[in-house]
């Protein structure tokens, strides 16, 4: 990889980690236990563009300041940054098993929603167990809190999945066009 090519993915990955902070922040609801939020966005459009570890870094990143700027430093604060690495690396492991036969992940639209519904479900249940485990540690542990709301957060985090899947590949195929310009 040429060291142009490496600084742009630097940069590109730093960008998508930067959106994530305020798409999770500020461009979310929260409607109870339920959140609505496209923070993982930047996530997808990286994992789709670049693959499994650019992913990761990213949502690690986004994650980790969303965490700092929300929250500050806790004991579960590096718990709480897995739930997004699932997700970046589900799909980025898409995308690399795509680009071995030479092809890429927005061709294949039914495959790339069911990717992203099952890293919404994986990273769905990873939010509900680092929930619980900052409820035992912090004393404020109640079953209907923690797991009553998780058949709802499923199915949202599927619909979600779905939309940010359609916004992303657009994004993904504007990106690549720049990409091959530059």
């Amino acid at each position: 990889m040429s060291k142009n090519n490496k600084t742009l993915r630097i940069c590109l990955v730093a960008l998508c980690a930067a959106m994530y902070v305020p798409m999770s922040m500020y461009l979310a609801v929260n409607l109870g236990t339920l959140r609505i939020s496209f923070a993982s966005l930047p996530t997808v459009t990286i994992a789709m563009l670049m693959g499994p570890v650019d992913a990761v870094c990213t949502a690690l990143i986004g994650e980790f300041l969303k965490q700092l700027l929300t929250y500050g430093i806790t004991y579960t604060t590096v718990f709480y940054l897995i739930p997004p690495a699932l997700r970046g690396l589900t799909i980025g492991l898409f995308t690399l098993f795509m680009k071995k036969q030479a092809k890429r992940p927005e061709q294949y639209r039914a495959a790339l929603y069911a990717v992203c519904s099952l890293a919404a479900i994986l990273t769905t249940i990873g939010n509900t167990l680092v929930n619980w485990l900052d409820s035992i540690l912090f004393n404020y542990y109640s079953p209907a809190l923690i797991f009553g709301g998780m058949i709802y957060r499923l199915m949202l985090g599927i619909i979600t999945a779905i939309i940010v899947a359609t916004v992303a590949i657009p994004l993904v195929k504007l990106l690549r066009r720049q990409l091959a310009k530059s």
